[in-house]
């Protein structure tokens, strides 16, 4: 598929994540955002790398229905693990204390599942990074939840915030990932998805 061809791709983005369609658009694409309204609960016996996978998968078939025309819908989910424990969306402030002192000074994979979906055809890819963290002080907890409020993001932190700039040490694989759709990898499977 040409370059051109590829960025007029009508994409329905299945997420209500603003950095999912952050990156798209800063890839050159013009997604149709519909959240879909799914129970985010996976078997518990699946192991991490599934899961992403499997809500990914979740979430576009919910919005099977609102394709239009040769739409091709594109749905993600990221866990971050530390020591096998999968980590998500925080319930609320506790949680998030909670998971950010299990981050501290420790290494974790965040792992994001996507799905390409349209009427003929179904893709699925996932992508692990590595993000290691410098030592979490309470007080750095604490400033880092209440200023930027980190509740819809799994792990409870964004990369592209404070706890991003001043508290990783090394990122191994693609950043974007950890924002939430490993966007170089997105782009190449979208042009494959394009060519089936």
């Amino acid at each position: 598929m040409s370059f051109s061809k590829l960025l007029e791709t009508p994409i329905l983005l299945a997420s209500g994540s603003p950095r999912r369609r952050y990156l798209l658009e800063e890839a050159g694409f013009t997604p149709r955002v519909i959240p879909p309204d799914v129970d985010e609960t996976y078997p518990e016996m699946m192991s991490p790398t599934e899961v992403p996978l499997y809500l990914a998968k979740l979430k576009a078939k919910t919005l099977l229905k609102e394709i239009r025309n040769n739409e091709t819908i594109l749905a993600a989910d990221s866990i971050v693990v530390v020591n096998d424990l999968i980590l998500g969306k925080p319930d609320d402030r506790a949680d998030a204390i909670q998971m950010l002192t299990l981050l501290s000074g420790q290494t974790h994979q965040v792992i994001t599942g996507v799905c390409l979906l349209s009427r003929e055809q179904e893709m699925t890819f996932s992508c692990t990074s590595e993000v290691s963290f410098y030592s979490l002080t309470n007080t750095e907890i604490e400033y880092y939840i209440d200023r930027f409020k980190p509740y819809d993001k799994a792990g409870s932190y964004g990369v592209q915030e404070w706890l991003g700039w001043c508290k990783i040490r090394s990122i191994k694989g693609s950043y974007s990932n950890i924002m939430g759709l490993p966007m170089a990898m997105t782009y190449h499977k979208l042009q494959q998805f394009g060519d089936l």
